[in-house]
């Protein structure tokens, strides 16, 4: 390979690098912007008078679901429709994990008054819903597995949904909330999100689980939200 042909192939590599490096560093933005999305649906939805989501429960919670504006649309064409955040509690110290990326794909979620995006929340409210969603990929279907969730701060009493359901759902759309079921819907560990928001593709049980990575300073809002509506509590 003489000179200028030396020459010319690291032009172009040179130039599908940089032409690479705006890519990336709009995914740490894009994943950064949703971040914040979600910390703020979570302070809306627990701080609404009557209409949030029981704080009992929230305090119970093995693990939190937070997918801002998911799309309707996707329904169509069968596309991945929702991107979102998941964290858990420690085994040992109770405390609120750095925020693993998830997906949510298919399903029928019962959007809200013909709304094309919707915010949905999952609780999840023991070890085995937990281990099921630290997954590679995990799809609601079983019975007992999902129940809409309750409104309203002291609306969860002794309902049949919190003493039997893995998983307890809710969606805003529009203004309006109310607890969803989720039959059918495919939930996904997001690999490129984590490496957005990480450095480096960690599963997400790596992230809960395993090495307990550090929250980025987005993630470090969205556990300061979870902390302050469900603080660490001994076991």
């Amino acid at each position: 390979m003489n000179r200028n042909t030396l020459v010319r192939t690291y032009a172009v590599f040179a130039s599908l690098v940089a032409a690479g490096l705006p890519l990336s560093a709009g995914a740490r933005q894009d994943t950064a912007n949703r971040l914040h999305e979600a910390a703020t649906v979570f302070s809306e939805v627990t701080e609404a008078p009557d209409k949030g989501i029981p704080h009992d429960l929230i305090e119970r919670a093995k693990c939190i679901v937070i997918v801002p504006g998911l799309k309707k649309g996707a329904f169509i064409f069968g596309a991945k429709y929702g991107k979102g955040f998941i964290s858990c509690r420690g085994v040992s110290d109770m405390a609120w994990s750095a925020p693993g990326a998830i997906r949510v794909e298919g399903g029928s979620f019962g959007f809200q008054i013909g709304g094309s995006e919707t915010d949905v929340v999952m609780l999840v409210m023991n070890d085995r819903g937990a281990e099921k969603l630290l997954e590679s990929k995990f799809t609601v279907g079983a019975e007992g597995e999902v129940a809409a969730g309750p409104v309203g701060r002291t609306a969860s009493a002794e309902t049949d949904a919190r003493m039997t359901a893995e998983i307890l759902s809710w969606s805003r759309s529009r203004g309006v909330f109310a607890g969803i079921a989720l039959q059918g819907a495919t939930l996904r560990q997001d690999e490129e999100d984590n490496e957005a928001m990480y450095g480096q593709k960690l599963s997400n049980r790596a992230i809960l689980r395993e090495h307990r990575q550090h929250a980025t300073p987005g993630g470090a809002k969205l556990v300061a939200m979870l902390d302050r509506y469900s603080p660490m509590k001994e076991k």
